[in-house]
């Protein structure tokens, strides 16, 4: 499908109704990063807007609006003029949550949970007529990961109820419910710390989840189908202090992509699996380009990184260690990562052959003002548009104001 392109003009932004404070006028909206030649646009103007987490769809289905978190609720901005507009007053979008908020890949869309007495209700609200209906009141209080590309069904983790012996783990387990008849079911109790649940873009059955917890001694990536079975291993650790996580789906579903390194702050990559043949693939990446997040574009040639900051794995000693580098190494930009045609070699890795590509990397944005940090910053979370021709992402760097920001792949014509 031919998706529509993000026409980002140079003009001053249209004037919005919003519901607290413009951003003061000092504060550019557009302007060019002088270090690399691309355009830089804020698309809000209201203090305390953010985009999506890295792996929530966050576009509807034809690819002109994006969904972001406003003080007022859940927004859409029109990719073309873009004007924003609250579709569903007063849900609240918790920055550090994976979950609870997708847009679906079928309808325009966008599925959302919130806390009613103690309760978790999803709900569902068309972007364009903003006619909401209630899906479910759980009877427990949980958090769904994924919409399924057939919009038939979402699934998530909860915790399993009863009492826990003391020194036991709480046991938690996963949930999915039918959006045709409603119907809720639970199952995989584990204590395992279930996280990251995602369903994949094309496959309605195929779940994309992780077991969170200190990476180098979880076995972290799995898949399984959306009824509990088929549970597979992503990626096998083949040393000490070996890490892998931030796992995603590519666009078409094929791969399960994720941060690799071998092991932690030592040897970095931006890792594939074949969701289905188990074909592996790895890019090598430098110190001063790893990033927190990777994405990738929606036809798959493209990937962007949203880099760290001095807190970051990159800027550290190897564990169990884990000193800050002095000097401490500047991998704060977005970076936009190329691979080079025919330019692969393959490896034995664990018994498994694996290919090795090769980026040609390029800068795409100084984010020497953006704070990195778990206690008082936020991370960018960015991700293409899907017309490939912008990068989402959130940020702090105007006046300390959490606002939602696009970069342009393509460096700017003057």
């Amino acid at each position: 499908m031919k998706q529509p392109a993000l026409l980002l003009a140079l003009t001053v932004m249209a004037a919005r109704s919003l519901a607290t404070a413009a951003a003061p006028a000092s504060l550019p909206a557009e302007w060019i990063d002088p270090e690399t030649g691309h355009r830089i646009v804020r698309l809000t103007d209201e203090p305390g807007s953010a985009s999506l987490y890295f792996h929530q769809n966050a576009f509807t289905p034809k690819g002109d609006k994006m969904v972001i978190a406003t003080p007022g609720g859940l927004s859409t901005v029109n990719l073309q003029t873009r004007e924003i507009e609250l579709v569903a007053p007063g849900v609240r979008y918790g920055m550090g949550s994976s979950g609870g908020i997708e847009v679906g890949r079928k309808t325009p869309t966008v599925y959302y949970q919130r806390n009613v007495d103690g309760h978790t209700v999803i709900f569902a609200t068309n972007v364009d007529t903003k006619v909401t209906r209630e899906i479910i009141a759980l009877p427990f209080t949980g958090e769904f990961g994924g919409v399924s590309a057939d919009e038939t069904m979402i699934i998530g983790k909860t915790s399993v109820p009863g009492p826990v012996a003391a020194g036991a783990a709480r046991q938690v387990q996963f949930f999915s419910v039918n959006l045709t008849t409603g119907e809720l079911k639970t199952f995989h109790p584990t204590t395992d710390n279930l996280n990251h649940v995602q369903s994949s873009p094309t496959d309605p059955y195929l779940v994309l989840y992780c077991h969170e917890g200190e990476w180098h001694v979880v076995d972290r990536i799995w898949t399984m189908h959306n009824d509990g079975t088929a549970i597979r291993l992503m990626h096998p650790r083949t040393m000490p202090y070996e890490i892998a996580g931030h796992e995603f789906f590519s666009h078409d579903g094929q791969q399960v992509w994720y941060d690799l390194q071998t092991p932690r702050s030592v040897e970095f990559w931006l890792a594939g699996i074949n969701a289905y043949t188990g074909e592996r693939i790895r890019y090598p990446i430098r110190r001063e380009e790893w990033s927190v997040h990777y994405n990738v574009s929606w036809d798959g040639k493209l990937f962007a990184g949203d880099g760290g900051g001095p807190d970051g794995v990159a800027n550290k000693t190897p564990l169990p260690n884990a000193r800050t580098l002095e000097p401490p190494v500047n991998n704060k930009w977005l970076y936009l990562f190329t691979p080079v045609a025919g330019k692969t070699e393959t490896i034995e890795v664990g018994g498994e052959k694996v290919k090795v590509g090769a980026f040609t990397v390029e800068k795409l944005f100084n984010m020497a003002a953006h704070d990195y940090s778990k206690t008082t910053g936020v991370e960018p979370n960015l991700m293409f548009t899907p017309d490939n021709r912008w990068l989402i992402f959130r940020s702090k760097m105007q006046g300390n104001a959490l606002q939602v920001y696009a970069v342009e792949v393509a460096k700017a014509v003057k």
